[in-house]
């Protein structure tokens, strides 16, 4: 046999195998709902406080196997999603403001791997004004403005 009969004709080729493309719509989508949030529990009141929220969201992300995209929409963690929460409103901040924009950046890091790591592995956090009932038994382990986070 020689080797021109051992090639295939191009309609006798296999087929590549069709892969799924993540729509980056939804990754931006993702990405600005964090961004929201985190403007929205924090305040942007520092960079500190950005980046210590976006690592703890990134921990619980890490350690859970929750996809961003759920762990954005969770109301027993981020108190600003709830309708009653004074924190609400800022959820709908205007994205073209410095601090907002902070927060997006920050976000951005935290997605790519690039946010180091600052609040001890904590996967959960209150603002110091409050006490919820889970955080009686356990002892915070980082505190940045008016954060608490635990484990």
């Amino acid at each position: 046999m020689n080797a021109a009969s051992q090639l295939t004709s191009p309609s006798e080729s296999p087929k590549p195998e069709l892969t799924l493309i993540q729509n980056n719509d939804d990754a931006k989508i993702t990405t600005y709902k964090l961004a929201r949030l985190i403007y929205a529990e924090t305040g942007a009141v520092s960079l500190r406080a950005v980046e210590a929220l976006a690592s703890m969201i990134a921990n619980l992300s890490n350690k859970t196997g929750r996809a961003l995209s759920d762990i954005v929409m969770d109301d027993s963690i981020f108190e600003s999603i709830r309708i009653d929460s004074p924190r609400h409103p800022d959820l709908f901040a205007d994205s073209k403001t410095a601090p907002f924009q902070m927060c997006l950046r920050t976000v951005r890091r935290m997605i790519s791997g690039q946010l180091n790591e600052t609040v001890m592995g904590a996967t959960r956090f209150h603002h110091a004004d409050t006490s919820p009932d889970w955080a009686r038994a356990a002892g915070y382990v980082a505190e940045t403005d008016g954060l608490m986070f635990y484990l």
